[in-house]
């Protein structure tokens, strides 16, 4: 079994899982306003140009710009009105120095080539006074101006956001082809660990937290269905079966606790006995998390873990969703990120990547990182008072106080600290 003694690299980890991994995720047809969330599962494209046609963007009245041009408060161009026209209505034709009454949305009379505003008019009986000049195509939406027939809307790997929805709608589309959900199982390990029940101190072990980390980070992914087992003590023979159970369920699996070398870290030696199993790596040179590792059965990812919160947080921030992206061929990144000055130095380990919780709050006009802990995979607490991680790369040997950092945020911004 390959121990902790030669640590590979954040990217090396990553790069290793996916290309052991051999995921099967089928496609499905879903209804437009169940697909937010989702991921497309191909290139959608425009049928056809949007708007179909020259649009008002006001209400007011179309014309020739050329008939409006020296118009003024003091010297108005007058024009005479020959119409109507409504959204839905079929065009009608503009002659030279007259107008054509128009509301929002509305597809521009032939002839036509600007709208001027209700606001630059009077109306007296039949005639408009018009008090300023437009420009030709002024407050006018140019037919293809939104998308051009044949241009591409979503891409493949696009997860599907409300914008998109609303592009798509636009043009008819009642359904959308996208990746069947990727089932992940989340399987805590340890004799130690309890179910929450009550708010009491326990005689002895501890609450299962870091598995309800894990399961409620992964919960706001749409395209994850996730699945979580009751914590598993450590027996080797009761790993293992609940292991291959939730295998069978599920492609991709994630287990928490018994990932580093001690006696009782038993879910490597249990993965490495399985059928069909490999172990990919195990130890990455990361702060905190050092302990993460992985392994294939069958094809299927099997991630091990810290049962320190902090540390597996750090486990799915830098290994498991840019693991999954990429097996996914998910086009974003992931999280907002900003710049930030650092409140005080922060100090790296060469050769390792440290995920640091900080502090964002803006103070004027310019956003500042405060550190909170750099060490303490356990502090839930820093989680809660931060709102942000600066990622310092390997052979970063830290920054100075007041430098330039970026942030990756978990929560919005504070006005203050």
């Amino acid at each position: 079994m390959r121990l902790l003694y030669s640590l590979i690299s954040v990217g090396e980890a990553v790069e290793a899982v996916v290309e052991s991994t051999r995921l099967s995720i089928g496609v499905e047809e879903v209804d437009l306003l169940n697909a937010s969330g989702r991921v497309s599962a191909e290139d959608i494209y425009a049928p056809y140009s949007l708007p179909t046609s020259n649009r008002s963007v006001v209400d007011g009245y179309a014309v020739r710009a050329e008939d409006t041009y020296g118009a003024s408060q003091v010297n108005p161009v007058e024009l005479e009105v020959i119409g109507r026209v409504y959204a839905g209505d079929e065009a009608m034709e503009l002659k030279p120095c007259t107008a054509i009454e128009i509301a929002t949305g509305a597809s521009l009379p032939l002839n036509a080539n600007a709208v001027v505003m209700y606001e630059d008019t009077s109306r007296i009986g039949s005639k408009v006074l018009i008090y300023r000049s437009v420009a030709e195509w002024g407050n006018v939406s140019r037919r293809g101006e939104d998308f051009e027939a044949g241009s591409l809307v979503v891409g493949r790997g696009t997860v599907i956001k409300p914008w998109h929805i609303a592009a798509l709608a636009s043009f008819g589309f009642s359904k959308v082809k996208v990746l069947r959900r990727v089932k992940v199982s989340i399987m805590p390990t340890g004799s130690e660990v309890r179910e929450p029940r009550e708010p009491k101190p326990l005689d002895g072990g501890v609450y299962d937290s870091t598995s309800y980390l894990v399961y409620s980070y992964l919960s706001m992914y749409s395209y994850l269905d996730l699945m979580r087992v009751n914590p598993k003590p450590d027996d080797e023979k009761i790993i293992s079966e609940s292991l291959k159970d939730v295998l069978e369920k599920s492609d991709i699996v994630i287990t928490i606790g018994g990932s580093s070398v001690g006696k009782m870290d038993l879910v490597p030696k249990v993965l490495e006995d399985m059928k069909e199993a490999k172990i990919v790596f195990r130890g990455v040179a990361m702060r905190p998390g050092r302990t993460v590792g992985a392994g294939v059965v069958s094809g299927k990812p099997v991630f091990m873990v810290s049962g320190y919160p902090v540390a597996a947080l750090a486990s799915l921030d830098l290994i498991i969703m840019p693991s999954i992206r990429r097996m996914l061929g998910i086009s974003e990144l992931g999280r907002s990120r900003v710049n930030a000055k650092l409140t005080r130095r922060l100090v790296n380990t060469t050769g390792y990547t440290s995920y640091v919780r900080v502090k964002v709050f803006k103070c004027g006009d310019e956003l500042y990182a405060e550190p909170l802990r750099t060490t303490g995979s356990g502090i839930l607490s820093t989680l809660i008072r931060g709102n942000g991680v600066v990622i310092m790369p390997p052979e970063v040997e830290g920054y100075d106080g007041g430098s330039l950092v970026e942030v990756e945020l978990l929560e919005p911004v504070s006005q203050h600290n």
